[in-house]
């Protein structure tokens, strides 16, 4: 799943700026933006955790 993340983040970002840009919408395209920030963070939190429990069985 986390492999899936960032592209799909990315594609939104790039759907908000399209749609931002061309007026497409209204106030609800910045669900886009909204969604890919959430989706980066997720990313970031669980990438964190993982490198910790990868370190801690290495220590082992």
């Amino acid at each position: 799943m986390k492999k899936i993340n960032y592209p799909l983040a990315i594609i939104l970002i790039v759907f908000w700026v399209i749609g931002f840009f061309k007026h497409l919408g209204g106030a609800s395209i910045h669900l886009l933006l909204i969604g890919s920030l959430a989706l980066i963070f997720i990313n970031v939190i669980s990438s964190d955790k993982s490198n910790s429990a990868e370190k801690n069985i290495n220590n082992q």
